[in-house]
């Protein structure tokens, strides 16, 4: 996967938005204005933050060196991953979409219902 195929992706997600709210090399992605991903545009391997259920998060990290607690973010529930060849794009697509599936799990009822 690269940024292209992550941005494509994420982007096909409903009710996501993108933006640079961190600054120009941080890109990152948003549904009903909540976080679910983030990568640094100058990553070489592409490096990217998705939330993460915590007990998930766990074994994820012991079962791939790739997969890293989240830099600069709440370490129980963000994972850093890199996608460096080693994680099939299966596997990474998952993840982005247990991210996305959190945040809308976490949104209001009537926010949930509207998108």
């Amino acid at each position: 996967m690269n940024i292209e195929s992550l941005r494509e992706y994420c982007l096909s997600k409903k009710a996501v938005e993108e933006g640079f709210p961190f600054g120009e090399d941080t890109l990152v992605f948003k549904v009903a204005g909540k976080i679910f991903l983030l990568t640094g545009l100058t990553n070489n391997p592409l490096q990217f933050n998705a939330k993460c259920d915590p007990d998930k998060a766990i074994e994820l990290r012991e079962q791939y060196v790739a997969i890293q607690p989240g830099y600069h973010m709440n370490k129980k529930h963000w994972n850093t991953i890199t996608a460096d060849g080693t994680l099939s794009n299966a596997l990474l697509k998952e993840m982005i979409d247990d991210s996305y599936n959190l945040v809308v799990q976490s949104l209001p009822k009537s926010v949930r219902e509207n998108l």
